[in-house]
């Protein structure tokens, strides 16, 4: 990446702004300590003015101090006016002034409602702008604006294609990549819903609902249940009542079943990414069509082993005959098939010890882990369902680790009961279809009755079909996204039971975890500043643990200190015994202070930060330094 600066310093006006601000650190003495006398500034090279500062804008210790500098400056200089008649694409690369990110996020923002999406600034197209802006300093700040605007980029590119005939093809393309489009919207509304205020980006908003609404939405689910009528469109992926036979009964491991309720297979893809970047784990991915209706009792049933899956007139779901709600009727149902199996609950088993975890699947052969963190929220507090797709992703790679750990147990499987659709703007009146309550079973996106709905935008489909028996009754469903109108308020925005591939895709993510004992690592220190320039005889750096100690993480000592290309020290050397225990990353911060030694340095020659294991005497880490002190022991700043 550039330095903080870059491009200011080939702009004669931009840099005088920028040594406006160190002057300002001097002159109103902001920060602490100051030199006591500036005159060797005026001899410095105008280099060790960005060092100064970019030291400061890097250091974990220092950049609060630097971003009230900024602002003082900023409010001091007029440098939001000044700035705004300088061409644009100067201030790409400038970091020191969060000014700059303002108008560039108000370009990026205006470029994305008027859907210009291969706008160019400077050598920057828009989207390797914000890339490249959410990794600088007041960029890092704004990181939620930044990836709304990467999440809203990639939907209208993505939402210009056509879409495919056929059942087959859908799939096939939605599986490769027109999930990615529901995964953008959900992260654009993650990213939304984290700003303190976002009145701003309203218009982006409205933008990106229309779009995904109309021109995604609107056009892929028409092809959608156009192809759900072919006669062989249940035969192109597995159904989801045959789910036991095909991916369990088979396994010759113990194998743990987590079914996430509401997992839709776009927040599946996400979670197989991050499994696979585990190197002990082997992962493979595939989707499965759950059945019609799409709604939990029914789904958890088909998930089930049997012989015969069915709704009864009541709308009580049947498995093999029996009514299987809850836990232990599941659990029944499961031991049925195979004696050796258990039915438990993810929030039971979250925060067991190792020890009575392990109780519970110790002889088992297969056990069914119920997870229920995106349709609870989505069910009871809609607009948060997007921020539970994140939580559940995290919530099980967690899980899996922690009975891969703890439990002797290496294969997992991970799917769903059903999906959902989720749109941020309320379903207005026109939206809803009517007339529909006389009928056995009304729901917002099925209905189920003797005879199918005949009504524009419905379809319907025979109930036996659907599950496999003789019953004939009939389901109807939506076309696109409307509801049919019920009683009550509630389940407008977040709703599911209909024909959609958001709704009937599930996720089959296979996960087989390396065998053998959990790997028992050493814990490792990382230094977290970015900067590569000595300009102080003494300096201070930041460093983190980068894990918290444990079962499988131990302690370790480290010798920590600077040497020369000969390998001889030219600093104090620091012993730190990494050995903490806390969760929270800025816990196991820390801040060491180096004494160089006061001689003469060599600007040309490089000089290394060296990080020693203290048990084997072994280099774990070596960071090139250039040493730029040419008044050594007369004027280093102790930052």
């Amino acid at each position: 990446m550039r330095p903080p600066f870059g491009l200011a310093w080939e702009n004669p006006s931009i840099a005088k702004l920028v040594l406006a601000l160190f002057v300002t650190c001097a002159a109103h003495e902001i920060m602490e300590p100051v030199p006591n006398s500036w005159e060797p500034f005026k001899m410095r090279k105008t280099g060790n003015a960005i060092a100064f500062l970019d030291s400061m804008m890097n250091s974990v210790v220092y950049q609060a101090v630097f971003d009230r500098l900024s602002l003082f400056a900023s409010q001091q200089l007029h440098v939001a006016d000044s700035l705004k008649t300088y061409p644009l694409e100067s201030l790409i690369a400038c970091g020191c002034f969060a000014d700059v990110d303002t108008l560039l996020i108000q370009w990026i923002a205006g470029r994305l409602e008027s859907e210009d999406v291969d706008a160019h600034l400077g050598d920057y197209r828009i989207l390797a702008l914000c890339e490249f802006r959410k990794k600088t300093h007041f960029g890092q700040q704004r990181e939620h604006i930044y990836d709304m605007f990467i999440c809203a980029i990639r939907l209208e590119m993505l939402t210009r294609q056509s879409y495919p005939d056929g059942f087959q093809n859908i799939i096939k393309d939605y599986k490769n990549h027109l999930y990615q489009v529901d995964t953008d919207y959900r992260h654009f509304y993650y990213h939304l819903d984290r700003l303190a205020d976002a009145s701003a980006y309203e218009p982006l908003r409205i933008l990106i609902e229309n779009i995904y609404t109309n021109e995604y939405l609107g056009k892929l689910l028409p092809e959608w249940n156009a192809g759900i009528m072919e006669d062989k469109a249940l035969s192109v992926i597995p159904l989801q009542r045959d789910f036991y036979d095909h991916y369990v009964a088979n396994s010759k491991d113990r194998v743990v079943v987590i079914i996430s309720d509401a997992m839709r297979y776009e927040t599946g893809r996400e979670l197989f990414d991050r499994l696979g970047d585990n190197p002990r784990s082997e992962v493979k991915i595939e989707a499965m069509l759950s059945t019609l209706p799409s709604y939990t009792r029914l789904g958890m049933s088909a998930l089930l082993p049997h012989r015969k899956l069915e709704l009864s007139p009541e709308g009580k779901e049947l498995v093999d005959g029996a009514y299987c709600i809850d836990i232990q009727s599941r659990e029944k149902a499961l031991q049925a098939r195979q004696p050796l199996a258990r039915c438990v609950s993810f929030d039971d088993l979250k925060h067991m010890k190792t020890r009575d975890m392990r109780d519970i699947f110790t002889g088992q052969q297969v056990i069914y882990v119920y997870h229920d963190q995106i349709d609870v929220r989505g069910e009871h507090a809609e607009d948060e369902v997007f921020q539970a797709c994140e939580e559940a992703v995290k919530e099980i790679l967690d899980f899996i680790e922690k009975v891969h750990n703890g439990a002797n147990t290496h294969h997992f499987i991970v799917t769903a009961d059903h999906g959902f659709i989720y749109k941020r703007n309320k379903v207005q009146e026109s939206d809803k279809i009517g007339n529909v309550h006389h009928h056995d079973i009304v729901k917002r996106r099925y209905i189920i009755s003797q005879e199918g709905i005949q009504e524009d935008g419905v379809q319907n489909l025979n109930l036996g079909y659907l599950l496999g028996n003789e019953d004939n009754r009939m389901v109807s469903f939506p076309i696109g996204t409307s509801v049919f109108k019920t009683r009550g308020s509630g389940g407008q925005n977040y709703v599911h039971g209909g024909s959609s591939p958001q709704e009937m895709l599930v996720p089959v993510i296979d996960v087989h975890m390396e065998r053998g004992k959990a790997d028992v690592r050493t814990v490792k220190i990382r230094f977290i500043n970015t900067i590569s320039k000595i300009t102080n005889l003494i300096t201070t750096l930041d460093f983190i643990q980068s894990e918290p100690v444990g079962e499988t993480v131990k302690e370790a000592t480290y010798l920590i200190g600077f040497v020369d290309a000969e390998s001889q020290p030219v600093s104090n050397e620091i012993t730190h015994v990494a050995d903490s225990r806390e969760e929270d990353p800025a816990k196991r911060t820390f801040r060491i202070r180096f004494t160089f030694k006061n001689q003469e340095y060599d600007v040309s020659q490089s000089y290394f930060l060296v990080i020693k294991d203290a048990e084997t005497g072994i280099d774990v880490f070596r960071h090139p330094f250039i040493m730029d002190l040419p008044f050594a022991g007369d004027f280093g700043f102790d930052l």
